[in-house]
C-alpha cells in the first residue's frame, strides 16, 4: 500500500524517504510526505509498520486515510496499536496503561511519573515482588509432601522475616499510590465552612476572576462549584461547597450533602472560619466534622477576613491557621498548598496509576498478611494457597488476564488508533 501511494519500487527499512503521495482514483498527488518503513519486529507493534509524516491539517491526513482504505486498509480500533504491541510482547499491561494515561494527562508531574513506568519501573517492582513470593512458596511447598516432618525453626523465622519485609513494601506502595491518585487528573481541593465565611470569595481570588456569586446572604452557594487551576506545576481541581449548617430547605440540604461528599473525595480540605465573628455552634459543628477526617485528609485551617476586627476565639482551632483576606491576596495559602503538593509528588515509592493496579497490590498485601499467621500455625496448605493468590494478584499488573473480553474492555478506553 505504501508503494502504491508513493510510487516507490521499494522502501529501505528505517530510512526516511521524501515522496509525493497519490490518490487511488486519478493518481493525482495529494501531498508530499516523509515515508518510513519499520520492518518487523523493529516497530512499536513488532509487526510491519509504515509511517506517513504528512503536512499538518485534517484535510490532507483524511485524504491519505481514504486512499489507504481504498487500497484495502481499515481504520484502527481504539487502542489497537497498543493492544498489538502488548499481545506481541513489546510492552506489558503496566506500560500499556501508562501510554493511555500519558495521552490523557494534564499534569506535568503525572507525565513524569508515567514516563518512569514506560521505562519499566513498575515492571521491575512487580518482578521483584513475584520472585520473592515464589522463593517463599518454594521453601514451603517442598515440605508439604513431607507433612510428618516439622519445618526447621530457623526456616520459619527466615520466611516470616521475608513476609514482614514484603508486607511493608506492598503496604507502602498501596498507601502512597492512594494518596497520589489525584496526580493523574488533578488533586482535588475542597473549600468548606459555614455559610458566609468567604468560600466563594476565595475561589474567585484563586481563579483571578468572578466565578462564584458573592453576597451577604447566608446560603447563596447552594451547590458545589468545581474549577481547574494550576498551583506551581500542579493541576488541581478546586471545589467551592455550600455552607455546612443545619438546614430546613430541601435544596440547601442536598447542597450540604454534596459538600460533605466533596470532603470525602478530596485530597486536601481548606476549612474556613470568619475572623470578624465569634465562634458559634455552626463553627463548632464544622470543627467536629473535620475531626472525622483529620487522619485521612490534609486539612488547612484558614481564618478569613483578617482585615476586620478580631472576634473569633482562635484557641478553638486545633491546628495552626493561615490568616487570610480574600480582598487582598491568597499568597500564603497558595504557597502552603504548593508545598503540600510538592511533598506529595516527590515521594520515592513506586506509583500505581490505575484503580486496577491499586486493587491488585491491595489483594497481594491482604494475602501476604493472611499467610503470616497460617505459617506460625503450621497450616502449610492454606499458607501456600494465600501465597499463590498473592502471586496471581501482583502478576496481573503486567501479565495478561485469562479472559479476552477483559483485555477488550481495557484497550477500548484508549483514543482511536494508539
Amino acid at each position: 500500500m505504501a508503494q502504491k501511494l508513493s510510487h516507490k519500487d521499494s522502501l529501505t527499512p528505517r530510512v526516511a524517504t521524501l515522496s509525493f503521495l497519490h490518490d487511488a482514483l486519478n493518481d493525482a498527488a495529494i501531498d508530499q510526505a516523509i515515508v518510513i518503513y519499520f520492518k518487523a519486529p523493529h516497530s512499536f507493534t513488532a509487526e510491519d509498520v509504515v509511517e506517513f509524516q504528512c503536512h499538518g491539517g485534517s484535510v490532507v491526513a483524511q485524504l491519505v486515510l481514504e486512499t489507504l482504505i481504498t487500497h484495502g486498509a481499515r481504520l484502527a480500533n481504539p487502542g489497537e496499536f497498543s493492544k498489538r504491541a502488548f499481545l506481541n510482547g513489546r510492552i506489558d499491561l503496566s506500560e500499556a496503561e501508562a501510554i493511555a494515561a500519558l495521552i490523557e494527562t494534564k499534569s506535568v508531574d503525572a507525565a513524569k511519573m508515567l514516563t518512569r513506568q514506560l521505562k519499566g519501573e513498575l515492571r521491575e517492582f512487580v518482578l521483584h515482588v513475584r520472585e520473592l513470593l515464589i522463593e517463599i512458596l518454594a521453601f514451603v511447598e517442598v515440605n508439604i509432601d513431607y507433612a510428618e516432618e516439622d519445618l526447621p525453626l530457623d526456616m520459619i523465622e527466615k520466611i516470616k522475616a521475608k513476609l514482614d519485609t514484603l508486607a511493608k513494601e506492598l503496604f507502602k506502595t498501596y498507601e502512597s499510590s492512594k494518596r497520589r491518585q489525584g496526580l493523574m487528573q488533578g488533586f482535588k481541593i475542597a473549600i468548606v465552612g459555614k455559610p458566609n465565611v468567604g468560600k466563594s470569595s476565595l475561589l474567585n481570588t484563586l481563579l483571578s476572576y468572578d466565578r462564584a456569586i458573592i453576597s451577604d446572604i447566608a446560603g447563596t452557594t447552594r451547590d458545589t462549584i468545581e474549577e481547574e487551576l494550576r498551583i506551581g506545576s500542579h493541576l488541581v481541581r478546586i471545589v467551592d461547597t455550600a455552607g455546612i449548617r443545619q438546614a430546613h430547605d430541601v435544596i440547601e440540604k442536598i447542597g450540604i450533602e454534596r459538600s460533605i461528599s466533596a470532603i470525602e473525595e478530596s485530597e486536601i480540605v481548606i476549612a474556613m472560619f470568619d475572623n470578624s465573628k465569634p465562634c458559634d455552634h455552626e463553627d463548632e459543628e464544622m470543627l467536629t466534622l473535620l475531626q472525622q477526617y483529620a487522619s485521612s485528609k490534609q486539612i488547612l485551617t484558614v481564618l478569613n477576613k483578617i482585615d476586620l476586627p478580631n472576634h473569633f476565639d482562635t484557641k478553638r482551632l486545633v491546628t495552626e491557621f493561615i490568616p487570610l483576606s480574600c480582598q487582598s491576596d491568597s499568597y500564603e495559602l497558595t504557597q502552603k498548598l504548593e508545598t503540600i503538593l510538592d511533598q506529595t509528588t516527590q515521594e520515592d515509592s513506586i506509583m500505581l496509576t490505575s484503580t486496577r493496579q491499586i486493587d491488585a497490590v491491595k489483594k497481594a498485601y491482604e494475602n501476604v498478611q493472611s499467610s503470616y499467621q497460617l505459617l506460625g500455625e503450621g497450616e502449610l496448605e492454606l499458607f501456600a494457597f494465600h501465597i499463590n493468590e498473592a502471586i496471581v494478584s501482583i502478576s496481573s499488573i503486567t501479565t495478561a488476564f485469562e479472559r479476552d473480553e477483559i483485555l477488550e474492555k481495557m484497550f477500548s478506553n484508549f483514543c482511536l488508533g494508539k
